[in-house]
């Protein structure tokens, strides 16, 4: 999308709407939001009257706002619009937010604390701060308008969505992943669903720092990657699944080739040699989608070194179990599942999804032989998130997939402030694995296993 299309896509409302722009712009208003919004819509068109698009789209991204607050200074003058300074540097920010960016939403996004954003229709959204739901002031004018920030968020990937493909996908520029659905699947109005990407991705340091892990769990893991073992990152939905995923990514060598497969892609790896492949929806007709089975088969004639998928959901399962058996070591992708037998349950099932008619024994001999280990992750109530169990998978005992956990995240209660009560602890078995990792010169301290070792 050009810069053009951008300074004229969201049109401000007609009809005087209450608007509220965060919290700090209701703190600074001592006159009625209504009044406030109608101003700051009249403002927005007398400057889309007066500005010459052709021109503008042509400056620079930093002349451009600065010319578009000296245009809105000159029009606050020109009106004798009674506001104070401090009302007037907001009305500023948020008419160049309107045109240049996402709106109500630049000051949420512009909050490092924030980490997903969840807006249900324009009366009401709820942001995520330290794994906790809170309601914001934060208003649109209209369903309208949040149509309009929407369109605008997908078409800058590529997208679209309308009455005919209510739903759809799509990632803001920093990363951050989008969903939104809109009536008539939508009974209430536009639904959006912002789940927030740290710009500095988040390292083993931070992970320690926030106790998701113990500094032993962090030295096998790193340990694992590098030793080209298969992983599994199981886990429910807001548990850190892509995270721990990109955190383990770090250890792989910066020699090797890595494909990554998403379907919005997230992932934020920081290897030189990293080829970034995304699944494509079908057309309005129906046509030329592209699923992640078939970026699966694609890139295993792309000569990877590693192939990371970002999710498997479907039948793309089967080439990738099939990748891990034939020379891929090292891969590694999420699922969704509550614990590491119910991710080989997951696995199982969608195997059968690709329409191959296998014995459950042949289906699970596959899955033990592709797959290493399991890191079952967890958000707790008190919105902590924990690596709660590490499984190593020993292979098969009749038509069972065998593992054995290595580590454990044991809760003990809950405080008066309702945070989680635990500690980890190893159980004191010491994985087949050891001997893979020393043929890499990666040797491990018995006293890793102890499990009289307990850290809170």
């Amino acid at each position: 999308m050009d810069l053009r299309q951008r300074l004229q896509e969201v049109r401000p409302e007609t009809a005087p709407t209450i608007l509220g722009c965060g919290d700090a712009a209701s703190a600074l208003r001592s006159h009625d939001d209504a009044e406030y919004a109608e101003l700051k819509n009249q403002i927005h068109r007398q400057l889309l009257d007066r500005v010459d698009l052709e021109v503008m789209s042509n400056l620079p991204e930093e002349r451009l706002r600065r010319d578009l607050k000296a245009m809105v200074e000159r029009l606050m003058i020109e009106g004798d619009v009674a506001l104070n300074t401090s009302e007037r540097r907001q009305m500023v920010q948020d008419i160049e937010n309107e045109m240049l960016g996402l709106g109500p939403l630049e000051p949420l996004l512009a909050d490092p604390t924030v980490s997903d954003i969840l807006v249900n229709t324009c009366r009401q959204i709820y942001v995520e701060r330290a794994g906790r739901l809170t309601l914001t002031n934060v208003r649109f004018a209209s369903n309208q308008h949040l149509l309009k920030i929407i369109d605008k968020i997908v078409s800058r990937v590529g997208r679209r969505i309308d009455e005919s493909t209510p739903m759809v996908d799509a990632r803001l520029p920093d990363g951050s992943r989008v969903n939104a659905i809109i009536p008539p699947l939508a009974l209430d109005g536009p639904l959006l669903s912002i789940r927030r990407f740290a710009v500095v991705p988040l390292t083993m340091d931070d992970l320690l720092r926030t106790k998701t892990l113990t500094e032993q769990m962090a030295q096998l893991m790193g340990a694992m990657v590098k030793a080209k073992l298969n992983l599994l990152i199981s886990g429910g939905t807001g548990s850190g699944k892509t995270t721990l995923l990109n955190v383990l990514s770090a250890h792989i060598p910066p020699t090797e080739r890595i494909v990554t497969i998403e379907d919005a892609a997230e992932l934020q790896l920081q290897q030189p040699h990293v080829v970034r492949l995304e699944t494509r929806p079908p057309n309005i007709e129906g046509k030329g989608e592209v699923t992640q089975r078939a970026l699966v088969r694609n890139s295993l004639r792309m000569r990877p070194d590693r192939v990371i998928l970002g999710e498997v959901r479907g039948a793309e399962i089967i080439d990738v179990l099939q990748a891990m058996n034939s020379g891929h070591d090292g891969s590694m992708t999420t699922v969704h599942a509550n614990s590491p037998r119910d991710a080989f349950t997951r696995v199982e099932n969608m195997m059968s999804m690709a329409g191959m008619q296998m014995p459950p024994k042949t289906a699970r001999a596959q899955i033990s032989s592709a797959i290493s280990v399991v890191l079952q992750v967890a958000r707790l109530s008190d919105g902590q998130r924990k690596v709660i169990s590490l499984h190593e998978v020993t292979g098969m005992e009749g038509e069972v997939v065998t593992m054995q956990e290595i580590y454990a995240f044991r809760q003990t209660g809950i405080a008066p402030d309702g945070r989680v009560l635990g500690h980890f602890r190893a159980t004191g078995i010491r994985p087949k694995f050891i001997d893979r990792l020393r043929t890499y010169g990666l040797v491990m301290p018995d006293e890793m296993f102890d499990p009289s070792c307990i850290h809170e």
